[in-house]
């Protein structure tokens, strides 16, 4: 394999970044919002099982007592 130059290199580099689509400041934002949105959806919903299997194993083990 032949080996690039510094300089070949950033000039690829530069190149290649030209063909990238870059989002807009509004899709950013709206990204962010919901990435946050699910998260806290999904904290919620695993709070719940994490709740569900905790009382379920608090029970196994009060039958065993």
């Amino acid at each position: 394999m032949a080996k690039t130059s510094p300089g070949e290199f950033v000039r690829q580099v530069r190149q290649e970044t030209r063909k990238v689509s870059w989002p807009t400041r509004r899709e950013t934002m709206i990204t962010t919002v919901m990435v946050f949105i699910l998260t806290a959806i999904l904290s919620v919903f695993f709070l719940g099982v994490d709740w569900v299997l905790a009382s379920i194993v608090q029970l196994l083990l009060s039958l065993g007592q």
